[in-house]
Formats: C-alpha cells, sequence, structure tokens
C-alpha cells in the first residue's frame, strides 16, 4: 500500500485493517500520519532499483530525530550496499534473500563503544558501561531510531522489513561489519521498493482489550480473545500461504523449544565476548 493510498483509507477502514471489523476500538483523534502508521506491513521481496539520491540520509535524520535515554546515543547504523557482505549477512540470517534483494541494508547496532572511547580519552571510568541497563539503553535507542527510520521510509513509498535473524550469528555479523567491541547488531533491516506482486496485507494485531489495562495489570476473558484472535490469523494465514495459521501455534512454534532461537540461545556469551559484560 503506498503512502497516498494510507492516508485515503478512512479512520474506521484502517482500524478494521488492524483489528479486524469485530474488533475496530473506540472512535479518537486521526490524522494522515496515523493512518499511515497502521497501515505497516513487512515486504520481503524487492526490486534493485537504487534509492532517490539523499534517501539514506533523509532516513537517519529521521532516526536521530527519535528519543535517546540521557542523550547518550548509544546507537549506530551500517548502511550496507556491497553485494557480498549483503550475501554474506544473508547466509548468517537464515537464507533470507530480500535481504540480497533490497538496494539497502541497514544494520542497526547497540554501540556502547563510541561512549567507551570518550571516557578514555577524557582519562574518566564510565563505570555504568559494563552493566546490563546500559546494554538494554543501547538496543532500545537502536529500536527507537530504527522504527522512526522505517516510517519516514513508508512515508516515502518504501517498503521495510525487519531482519532479527541477524543475531544468529552476532559475532560473525560483527566480524562482516568491522565492529569494534562494546558494539553489536541487535537487528537489519531492508529498505526498497517492492517487487511487483509482492504486497502483504496488514497483519491483524491482537485486540485492544488483551493488551490494554487501566491502572492495573489484568487478563480479562483472555482465553476468549486468544482464540477469537487465533481464527483472524487462521484466515489472515489462508489468504497469504503462511504455514502457522493460528496465533496460538506461532508463539508455541516460535518459544516451545530452544532451537527455535537459531543459535541465539548464545546470546549471552557472544555479548560477553563483543565486550558486554552485563553485570
Amino acid at each position: 500500500m503506498d503512502v497516498s493510498h494510507a492516508s485515503s483509507l478512512s479512520k474506521t477502514d484502517a482500524l478494521a485493517l488492524r483489528y479486524g471489523e469485530d474488533s475496530i476500538p473506540a472512535a479518537g483523534p486521526w490524522n494522515d500520519a496515523i493512518a499511515l502508521l497502521l497501515s505497516h506491513r513487512s515486504i520481503r521481496g524487492y526490486r534493485p532499483d537504487a534509492l532517490p539520491e539523499g534517501t539514506l540520509e533523509t532516513l537517519i535524520a529521521a532516526a536521530q530525530s527519535a528519543a535517546t535515554s540521557s542523550n547518550l546515543q548509544t546507537w549506530s547504523v551500517i548502511a550496507v550496499t556491497d553485494p557480498a557482505k549483503k550475501a554474506a549477512i544473508a547466509k548468517l540470517s537464515n537464507g533470507q534473500k530480500h535481504i540480497e534483494q533490497c538496494p539497502l541494508f541497514l544494520a542497526w547496532v547497540a554501540d556502547t563503544s563510541r561512549n567507551q572511547r570518550l571516557g578514555a580519552e577524557e582519562g574518566v571510568e564510565l563505570e555504568v558501561l559494563p552493566y546490563l541497563e546500559t546494554f538494554l539503553v543501547a538496543a532500545i535507542d537502536a529500536a527507537l531510531a530504527a522504527q522512526n527510520a522505517v516510517t519516514a521510509a513508508e512515508s516515502l513509498g518504501l517498503s521495510t522489513v525487519y531482519i532479527g535473524a541477524m543475531r544468529n550469528h552476532t559475532r560473525e555479523v560483527g566480524e562482516i561489519l568491522g565492529l569494534p567491541q562494546g558494539a553489536m547488531g541487535v537487528f537489519g533491516l531492508c529498505v526498497g521498493y517492492a517487487a511487483p506482486g509482492v504486497a502483504n496485507e496488514v497483519k491483524p494485531r491482537l485486540p485492544q482489550a488483551a493488551i490494554l489495562f487501566h491502572d492495573t495489570y489484568g487478563t480479562p476473558a483472555e482465553s476468549t480473545l486468544r482464540a477469537a484472535y487465533d481464527a483472524k490469523m487462521a484466515a489472515f494465514s489462508a489468504r497469504n500461504e503462511m504455514t502457522q495459521d493460528t496465533w496460538t501455534r506461532r508463539v508455541i512454534g516460535r518459544m516451545g523449544k530452544v532451537a527455535a532461537l537459531s543459535g541465539r540461545d548464545k546470546l549471552v556469551a557472544a555479548l560477553h565476548a563483543m565486550g558486554f559484560p552485563l553485570r
């Protein structure tokens, strides 16, 4: 769906696509920016067409406009366009061909190395660097920045898909990208124009009643809500030829066995080796 079509959708239509006709939330404020956000979908097939000049810099400006904890800016991004490097990353990421297809692959990095260098140059020991909180801040900041870039890309008529499988072999990916100690590629992002015939539907989400609570956490009617959502996801999967046809089966398939982590069960050891003690 291009940006012009997304903005032309009525509030009701956009919410129905995201939640289903029977789970549309209560009416509220609306504008084209919200319509664009609700139209998001992942695209896994790209034309090789180059992006307009300056697109990368525009996306990064949007990314750097995201919130960053205490303005520490503990993230970096590597724009990968070299076919050999993209092919190597694709091989380490379950062979996802769209990494090779897209004209621009962005590797988002949780990066405390810049702060380490700052401390060393200033002759100050930054005592918080080894702690888990610091890594979490870096990973969260990278995610916030990337999502800003995704929204900016989609507003320009581009398509995207996140690549979490880059963490399957995080040390090897780090070597390809030349990452220093204290820097880890937390996920990738394909950016480009969707290939002909590749136009996924907006994927239904859990109804707001399942994830939105007021003042205290609760699980009211959770089983009933999940059953209804499973039915929607089964229909969605059938229309889009996906194999795991309900949300329940998808969760069990993804979280039921350690093998589903595809090597990410060794992530703590990899982080230690990459300069994140995680105290």
